[in-house]
């Protein structure tokens, strides 16, 4: 069924609502007074940071071919998306499950007919949530990934490290068959393949980041398999065990983007394009860790513009 359109923006006079309001500064982080940069505390502050990352970031700059109508439901997706992650990391550690779940509280708002949202980034989804019909159940998954990272910081068996992809991000790929008119039982399957699969590269190719912010999505038993320890994963250097066990878990993730693949065949024009690109996007950063002989803890392996372009046709052309 279609989502209700979505409510009239709120004045720009509006006063800010109560769940919306700045938090209590937290003493125990930094700011002026200990020379560094102080976490945002709002959901408005980190509205506009999720903006300025938007334009300049990679996400938007490969979407630039397609249609204005492509690119406004993908942006919207896209600073969605990014809104709910910097809320779960970059905000005030105290302040994080009040935002998401006033962010939770927003999204209600644009499927209630009632209230409109009150964040600009959630009134720009509402538009794409009606003239889309995206689900809810995507979205507040999104967020849920957020609550999950603030309590969960390990991750056992491979089993459990995928149940959190479906939640941080398969949704995207759901949506994304939505704006492209293309969502059906079997596509969604494939693209949860190619969605894990891309979410699982991104944490190989972050290990480091991951660890610094006190997180590891290796899995402890792979970990264990390999004789890795976290005492490994914060040296300098990347180990021969560490290496093996990214080109372990490289491997896998490979397998599932392959086995997404034949969703591209199954789309076609903008939609056959967009997903192309995603899939080359995954098969790029793999080679880039292949390259790196899986150095991921000295360098971040990013792919190279060329390689992504050339992958992406590849793709287009062979349907998968």
């Amino acid at each position: 069924m279609p989502a209700p359109a979505p409510r009239p923006p709120a004045r720009p006079d509006e006063p800010a609502p109560a769940e919306l309001a700045p938090a209590q500064p937290v003493s125990s982080q930094a700011g002026p007074a200990s020379g560094g940069p102080a976490q945002p505390e709002t959901a408005e502050e980190i509205t506009l940071e999720a903006a300025a990352k938007a334009s300049a970031e990679n996400f938007p700059v490969a979407m630039r071919i397609l249609p204005a109508r492509y690119r406004r439901h993908l942006m919207a997706l896209y600073g969605f998306a990014r809104l709910t992650d910097d809320i779960g990391d970059e905000t005030a550690p105290a302040a994080r499950a009040r935002l998401l779940d006033d962010l939770e509280a927003d999204v209600a708002r644009i499927y209630d007919g009632g209230t409109p949202p009150r964040l600009a980034a959630l009134r720009e989804l509402a538009v794409t949530v009606a003239e889309c019909g995206i689900p809810a159940q995507p979205l507040l998954d999104l967020i849920q990934a957020n609550r999950q990272d603030q309590v969960v910081t390990r991750y056992e068996t491979y089993a459990d490290l995928a149940g959190y992809c479906r939640l941080s991000a398969n949704p995207v790929g759901l949506v994304v068959l939505h704006i492209f008119g293309a969502a059906s039982a079997e596509r969604e399957r494939l693209s949860d393949n190619i969605c894990t699969a891309l979410q699982l590269v991104e944490h190989w190719q972050d290990v480091a980041e991951d660890l610094a912010n006190g997180r590891i999505y290796l899995p402890q038993q792979d970990m264990e398999q390999f004789g890795v320890t976290e005492e490994d994963l914060a040296a300098p250097v990347t180990g021969p065990r560490v290496r093996a066990l990214i080109g372990y878990e490289a491997a896998r993730a490979s397998a599932l983007l392959d086995e997404g693949a034949p969703l591209v065949g199954m789309l076609r024009g903008w939609g056959r394009l967009a997903v192309a690109g995603y899939l080359a996007g995954g098969r790029a950063a793999l080679s880039a860790i292949a390259a790196s002989g899986n150095d991921v803890l000295s360098t971040t392996p990013r792919p190279d513009k060329r390689e992504t372009a050339g992958q992406a046709i590849r793709a287009y052309l062979r349907g998968r």
